[in-house]
């Protein structure tokens, strides 16, 4: 693997560690987050696929069927329009109407609240959606990696 996509794709040491009878670690993790330091379940916990992918099916409706019904090009102004509550959602409350009906929240990896530039971030790669389907270790998607945050379950 390359050095460019190990940052991308691989745990943050690039080197793994050898134990001291010569055993290489190799980064494997019992669950999404351990590696952050991140408790296993309940809030603060790194969210799974299932609540994440509910979270985009309920944001991307709406903006479907608002596209279908008002607009001549509903592909594209189905995208653009939620590529725009996405980013202003994210960027003003950490999370869009899906994430709160699933129960989760995008955050900063500090824990803090992922701020406009981060939602732009994100929001722009998730919308050319090959980001949220490449993740490491930690369950985060080229799109987290790349704004520097994570999906946090807030229940």
């Amino acid at each position: 693997m390359s050095r460019w996509t190990q940052t991308w794709l691989s745990a943050p040491s690039e080197h793994p560690a050898e134990d001291s009878a010569g055993a290489r670690d190799t980064g494997a993790r019992d669950y999404f987050g351990q590696r952050l330091g991140l408790p296993e379940h309940g809030p603060g916990s790194a969210a799974g696929f299932g609540p994440r992918i509910l979270a985009i099916v309920i944001d991307w409706l709406p903006c479907s069927v608002a596209a279908q019904l008002f607009t001549k090009n509903p592909a594209f102004s189905a995208l653009a329009l939620f590529a725009a509550i996405t980013a202003l959602s994210i960027g003003i409350a950490g999370r869009t109407v899906g994430h709160a009906v699933a129960g989760l929240r995008v955050a900063l990896l500090d824990g803090r609240r992922a701020g406009f530039s981060a939602a732009v971030i994100r929001t722009v790669l998730l919308c050319l959606l090959i980001p949220p389907v490449v993740y490491n270790i930690d369950g985060r998607g080229l799109h987290d990696r790349a704004a520097g945050t994570i999906v946090l379950r807030t229940r």
